[in-house]
């Protein structure tokens, strides 16, 4: 126990001095970082103010899954293609109905029944989707979710109720401030802004804005003679180191240090990408071909052919026959060049999700079922 404490320790300061930090230290430091919301409202310009110099990227990155990621309820394309959805569970029967101009979310429960409209819809269903409903001012997440697995109903990640107490406690969970504010910052753009939350102003999704931070001034500033006023730049993840670069992204999907102080571990810890990129066989070195950025294209839809990261991989193994150099320092693949991460970035059921997650520690894959779960490989 001792020794496995200690050589955490060692891992942890030799981590933090590469430069690697918690998002909660990240947001304090002076500049832009995703989740940071100390800038005022009117420091945002809105992505129309990006079409005119970066129409490539303002015409691609509305398709995003990022950019898709919350939705006003009344504006879901999932509650939209499905006017009534309905799951039941230990004598409660859970629904909800599309078919007017705001879906409404109810449970029954014999006599007894309880019902809201459902006001945000967050995740763009690809996977799944969970609803958010306001009573006396509060937001509550509903008990149930959809699952694209499914095409239905199911319980919210987390939130399943063998016996509910109640009605009130079978319909959802209140959100407190922290969770709330966590929740949408990776949801939306500017759900806090000069230390304040406030949902009626937050824009659905993750737009230019909720990477780059606020654009206004540069906007402006991009109107005018360079030589007047300069540039006033925005932030650009490209430029970051591979370390920055994970924390960065991690600050919505799980930095190394964000899992590490949560506790989580097993499946909880393999969907935080970041953190298992972190710890990849691969990562003895920061090196931006590992970064995250390296492999998905923030302005363009997720790639999700068999065969679409290979050369990713060649950027850094030799092919067959050839020595590892310092500039390509991976070894050849001994079985073949086709489909990398088949083989050394396995899929994992989520139980909860109803999905198989990509596993980004990369690595020769042995015995990783048994470590996560006892769950085959795909």
């Amino acid at each position: 126990m001792l020794v496995a404490a200690l050589s955490l320790s060692i891992a942890t300061a030799a981590m933090v001095a590469r430069g690697q930090m918690a998002t909660a230290d990240r947001i304090k430091d002076p500049g832009w970082w995703p989740t940071k919301g100390t800038a005022a409202r009117s420091e945002y310009a809105g992505t129309a103010a990006c079409r005119d110099c970066h129409p490539r990227e303002s015409a691609s990155q509305p398709s995003t899954s990022m950019a898709r990621t919350a939705a006003r309820a009344d504006r879901s394309d999932v509650l939209r293609a499905s006017p009534r959805l309905t799951f039941d569970n230990a004598g409660y029967a859970y629904a909800i109905a599309s078919d007017g101009p705001q879906p409404l979310y109810g449970v029954t429960q014999n006599e007894r029944s309880s019902s809201a409209p459902l006001t945000w819809a967050f995740g763009d269903g690809k996977v799944g989707q969970s609803y958010l409903f306001e009573r006396d001012g509060a937001f509550y997440e509903a008990r149930v979710s959809y699952y694209q697995s499914v095409h239905g109903l199911g319980f919210t990640p987390g939130r399943a109720l063998a016996a509910p107490r109640s009605i009130d406690e079978a319909m959802g969970r209140r959100l407190d401030d922290t969770e709330l504010r966590r929740c949408f910052a990776c949801h939306t753009t500017a759900p806090i802004a000069a230390g304040k939350f406030d949902a009626s102003t937050a824009v659905p999704g993750i737009t230019c804005e909720g990477c780059h931070g606020p654009g206004r001034r540069h906007a402006e500033v991009m109107k005018q003679p360079r030589h007047v006023a300069g540039d006033a730049p925005m932030l650009n993840p490209a430029n970051l180191t591979a370390e920055e670069s994970l924390d960065f992204c991690g600050a919505c999907h799980g930095s190394f240090f964000d899992v590490v102080l949560a506790g989580e571990t097993g499946i909880a810890a393999m969907r935080s990408q970041p953190y298992r990129l972190r710890t990849s066989r691969c990562w003895t070195k920061a090196d931006a071909r590992l970064a995250c950025i390296a492999c998905h294209e923030p302005h363009r839809p997720l790639e999700t052919g068999a065969d679409a990261y290979d050369d990713r991989c060649r950027s850094c193994h030799v092919s067959a026959g050839a020595q590892p150099s310092a500039e390509h320092p991976g070894r050849a693949c001994p079985v073949g060049t086709a489909g990398c991460p088949a083989c050394h970035m396995p899929k994992f059921e989520v139980p909860d999700m109803k999905h198989r997650f990509t596993d980004h520690r990369i690595r020769v894959v042995e015995r990783a079922a048994k470590k996560l779960g006892g769950q085959g490989r795909p």
